[in-house]
């Protein structure tokens, strides 16, 4: 599918044709993303129960679809509507949408950005991704059984007991920083930036202390989440008076992208009971910590 000279007048903000077609082109691919992102933000906020921001929500989903040209909009929600995610990223030369190996000339040409490419198969729409690839850790679980729960998708080395930061920058960086020093991803700044991308739209920030900051489209691994906690809480979504105390910070790969709705609704309903969020505090150790989240949530999360 290529993009129409209608997507280039309403995305491009440049004066006249004066935009290069790359660039105009990386803006619908940017647009499509952030529209997408939206979409993800309101299902996270109907699994949480909605509330004061769906219409708010709404409303600029309407807005992007309509800035976008009448074709290429159809095909977005038609994408949608059948549980897909509609624009996903290519990495080592397949759809990660649905696995299928691309035509080198097709990889060659979602490179070079000069039109909308859709998976053959699948027909999502194609990006070319900034290199934020997950890396598959030094399994932390080697010479073992599969692990059932959230043992799955986590490890004691992405526990943090204790955050030293202040703030939610601070929070979100120091997270990442151990995410990467421990193997689990590459390049831990740019998994801040991503995070921080995501609070803009909606903040993550929920009652009961918690935030559910987390960077979606990051291939090369599985599914994975770190738990940082700051016991006299700090200021995360500078729109609030609320503390937040308890960050779960998620990595999230296009195939896990509907898994991670029932994985937020789990430790949301694990968590909005205070004894199982003082449990976590009375953990002295990451050890400790991670043993006493996969014994909270072994029923929410089988």
């Amino acid at each position: 599918m290529n993009a129409t000279a209608g997507d280039l007048s309403a995305l491009a903000r440049e004066r006249g044709a004066t935009a290069s077609p790359v660039v105009s082109m990386k803006k619908i691919v940017n647009h499509l993303i952030q529209l997408q992102e939206l979409l993800e933000a309101r299902a996270q906020h109907a699994a949480l129960g909605g509330g004061e921001r769906m219409g708010e929500l709404e409303a600029s989903i309407g807005g992007m679809l309509k800035e976008l040209e009448p074709a290429t909009a159809g095909v977005f929600v038609k994408l949608h509507q059948r549980g897909h995610t509609a624009i996903v990223p290519v990495v080592n030369g397949a759809c990660t949408g649905c696995g299928m190996a691309l035509p080198i000339s097709q990889v060659h040409a979602v490179r070079a950005a000069l039109q909308l490419h859709q998976c053959p198969n699948c027909s999502r729409f194609l990006f070319a991704p900034d290199r934020i690839a997950g890396k598959r850790p030094s399994v932390a679980n080697a010479g073992r059984l599969p692990r059932a729960g959230i043992a799955r998708f986590s490890s004691p080395r992405l526990m943090i007991p204790s955050l030293k930061a202040d703030g939610r920058d601070d929070a979100l960086a120091e997270i990442c920083r151990v995410i990467e020093a421990e193997g689990f991803a590459e390049q831990g700044a740019t998994l801040v930036e991503h995070a921080l991308r995501r609070e803009a739209i909606l903040p993550t920030a929920l009652d009961n202390g918690i935030a559910f900051p987390h960077v979606r489209g990051v291939e090369g691994g599985g599914l994975t989440l770190a738990l940082a906690l700051k016991p006299r809480g700090f200021r995360f979504d500078p729109g609030t008076r609320g503390l937040t105390r308890i960050v779960f910070f998620v990595i999230i790969p296009a195939a896990a992208s509907a898994f991670y709705l029932k994985l937020l609704a789990g430790l949301t309903k694990t968590f909005s009971v205070a004894d199982n969020r003082q449990k976590l505090f009375d953990a002295d150790s990451p050890d400790a910590l991670w043993r006493t989240l996969c014994q909270c949530t072994r029923r929410a999360i089988p």
